[in-house]
């Protein structure tokens, strides 16, 4: 996957939702999502088609890749220090069971947030941490971007146990840039959501959930 392409950061100013510990980053609205930036990755073929519901639970984003790549981003700063752990529920209704997500050909993911951080003048600076929904790999499982060294993927879910189940998830992502980039990092700077297939020429179909940051 061309990660410095699809990791845009396009993020707009949008202001986040602050209760007490806790920093919801995402509403999941249509007035939410007809303000968000899509952009389609170069070189795709389609984009990602997004929309949103709700249920008992609230609000959630459906994103269906079918042979596409898009995402959405947003410029919001976290405290790493008082709220260090990202909160994602999801859930895969259809994955991309087979391909080698550690390659190019491969790097494919039904549901993926990247948390950003700049660490320069320019996108192509930036370090991230994509924390996946893989497909085939074991939770825990991590390794460097096939594209740059600067994106580390981190599986914190697999549909081989959870195949069309929400489940929710929590990393800490302050000591996750130490650990994978040898950063200490006290601030985000954005988060980007993406269901991309563009390498796997497959089809995806994933949901998003309250995603927040949270101090444990």
């Amino acid at each position: 996957m061309k990660f410095l392409l699809k990791v845009f950061i396009f993020f707009l100013i949008f202001k986040s939702f602050s209760f007490a510990n806790e920093i919801k980053v995402f509403s999941f609205t249509e007035a939410e999502l007809s303000e968000l930036e899509v952009r389609k990755v170069r070189g795709a073929d389609n984009k990602t088609i997004y929309s949103v519901g709700s249920n008992e639970k609230g609000n959630f984003l459906k994103a269906v890749a079918d042979n596409a790549a898009s995402g959405l981003g947003k410029q919001v700063k976290i405290d790493l220090n008082k709220t260090p752990y990202i909160n994602i529920t999801w859930k895969i209704e259809q994955d991309l069971v087979g391909i080698k997500e550690n390659t190019k050909k491969g790097h494919d993911f039904s549901a993926r947030v990247f948390a950003v951080k700049k660490t320069g003048a320019t996108p192509l600076s930036n370090r991230a941490i994509n924390y996946v929904f893989s497909s085939n790999s074991s939770v825990g499982s991590n390794w460097p971007s096939p594209y740059t060294k600067k994106s580390i993927d981190n599986v914190l879910s697999t549909t081989k146990n959870n195949l069309n189940k929400w489940i929710t998830v929590k990393a800490n992502v302050k000591e996750d840039f130490k650990n994978f980039h040898d950063l200490d990092v006290n601030e985000l700077d954005g988060l980007a959501i993406m269901s991309d297939t563009d390498n796997s020429k497959m089809r995806a179909v994933a949901y998003y959930q309250n995603i927040y940051f949270s101090a444990e």
